[in-house]
């Protein structure tokens, strides 16, 4: 009992009494997630851009024989790496030179339950495939492996048939989604509503005209008027 009161002193001093209740009742009594439903054709070349140097990883495909791969920085995840190789899914992996995984990506190319997470059905349609997962350690994030990770993915699949790439990315994930909109993707009008009401998980779907990220895309420089 002491060490769970001081444990939660210390929650409520780095992060302030509001913000302290806040994050208890987004965890333990209701919280609501938007989904954005976003897809790419996998023949658009993605845009080119500037990333930060990072060390070399080699990539392999992930199965169930070397998912303790992931056991150094992703060790409550060796299990779930297992299971998702097992069932058929694409996973692809990047390791460094001591064999540890580092980042990886999923794709399915089948409807998608996503029991690990969310608890949701994500569908696959035709000529598609759901990608998913897309993860990788604070030593790369801003380097080349989060774009080069769906490159390879994509091209995988593209050999598979698929013709596109479909996912859902949160509304509150900034630099998840400004990377969508760099690699090429465009919203479908659509959002995957999650909602988490004591313990239980509840769904539906929205759909929507316009776009919901203008306030991410960079505005276009208009040229100076020339001179009468």
């Amino acid at each position: 009992m002491i060490s769970a009161l001081s444990t939660l002193e210390q929650y409520v001093r780095r992060k302030g009494l509001r913000g302290a209740v806040n994050g208890i009742v987004r965890r333990f009594v209701y919280r609501h997630e938007q989904l954005l439903w976003m897809e790419r054709d996998l023949v658009t070349p993605a845009p080119s851009h500037s990333t930060k140097p990072a060390p070399a990883l080699h990539m392999e495909r992930i199965t169930v024989h070397n998912a303790p791969a992931f056991a150094r920085h992703f060790g409550d995840r060796v299990q779930t790496m297992r299971e998702l190789a097992a069932e058929g899914h694409v996973g692809l992996m990047w390791l460094d030179e001591d064999g540890d995984a580092c980042a990886f990506v999923w794709g399915s190319t089948r409807d998608y339950h996503d029991r690990h997470h969310f608890g949701c059905w994500f569908p696959v349609g035709p000529g598609e495939f759901f990608q998913f997962g897309g993860e990788s350690i604070r030593r790369y994030w801003g380097t080349p492996i989060s774009t080069e990770a769906q490159l390879c993915l994509w091209q995988v699949m593209r050999a598979q048939g698929c013709v596109k790439v479909v996912d859902v990315c949160a509304l509150h994930n900034v630099p998840a989604l400004r990377l969508h909109l760099r690699m090429g993707y465009r919203e479908q009008g659509r959002i995957q509503h999650v909602y988490h009401l004591f313990g239980y998980k509840f769904y539906r779907q929205s759909r929507y005209h316009g776009s919901r990220l203008d306030w991410l895309r960079k505005p276009v420089a208009t040229p100076p008027a020339k001179a009468a």
